[in-house]
């Protein structure tokens, strides 16, 4: 019996600008030592396979970078320095869900549609907080114009067959493998487990001076306790072309979902502007 092709549709982007946005730290094995960062959560304690933490990128209506709508379809824009910078492309899943609050608290998230994700980083030693290498204004992260619509994420539903891949495209026209081609089931933590550690972390990750980590659940309380969330739920492996090459302008970043069962698949094209 062949299997029924999963359905997509296109992200709103008024809508957008009203979802909280934030990522899950250390959630595909080897890619925080990959990236250099694993020893910034040498003070953050995890049991066994477990993320490290949870990370704002995005906090509508609230004061500073973190207010900024970071999204873009199809441009990355490198930071204004006047010291290179090193970015890199974090090949993710979106994963929006709709949120259940009590009160403050939020109490369940309602997985509906993923996608393709660029939780795009620079590369900041001694950074104090995470979220201080995610958002430096408009189009500092990358997000397909289509998402799946997909609501059951267990392990024999119908992400079961998808798969997350990422290239790099060069200026001078060579495509690279940039990410690991890896199965959505390789996460560390997926589907209901995932869903239930964030929403413990939204209740419980207070952050501290000492680790990167910060109280997401309080700025989602400051941002109006918003009804849909997008969640970068962990960059996978890089290749060894990957780990070792930051973007420069005119350079293409293409992430891929793409269906094993099928034709479907949420594609993530963004060029690196200098402007």
């Amino acid at each position: 019996m062949s299997k029924t092709e999963l359905r997509t549709f296109e992200l709103d982007e008024a809508e957008l600008r009203t979802w909280f946005g934030f990522g899950v730290a250390g959630n595909f094995a080897g890619h925080l030592e990959q990236a250099g960062e694993a020893a910034d959560f040498v003070n953050v304690t995890s049991e066994g396979a477990a993320p490290k933490g949870i990370f704002p990128w995005y906090a509508p209506g609230v004061d500073g970078f973190l207010g900024e709508f970071p999204l873009s379809h199809d441009t990355v824009a490198l930071p204004k320095s006047d010291t290179p910078l090193n970015l890199q492309i974090e090949p993710e899943v979106g994963l929006a869900c709709h949120v259940v609050w009590d009160g403050d608290t939020v109490v369940t998230l309602q997985p509906f549609a993923l996608g393709a994700f660029n939780d795009c980083s620079i590369r900041r030693p001694n950074a104090l907080k995470i979220s201080h290498k995610k958002n430096w204004g408009p189009a500092s992260k990358g997000v397909a114009r289509q998402f799946f619509d997909v609501g059951d994420l267990t392990p024999d539903g119908p992400t079961s067959t998808l798969r997350l891949l990422c290239h790099l495209r060069t200026a001078d026209g060579q495509e690279h493998e940039y990410g690991v081609d890896s199965p959505l089931l390789g996460y560390s933590y997926y589907g209901e487990v995932l869903l239930d550690w964030i929403t413990e972390r939204l209740a419980n990750q207070k952050g501290s001076a000492d680790t990167p980590l910060e109280d997401v659940g309080a700025l989602m309380v400051a941002s109006g306790r918003p009804s849909k969330v997008l969640i970068g739920i962990g960059a996978t492996r890089y290749t060894e072309l990957g780990e070792s090459t930051y973007l420069q302008p005119g350079d293409e970043a293409i992430v891929r979902v793409y269906d094993t069962a099928s034709d479907a698949y949420s594609e993530l094209r963004q060029t690196v502007s200098a402007g």
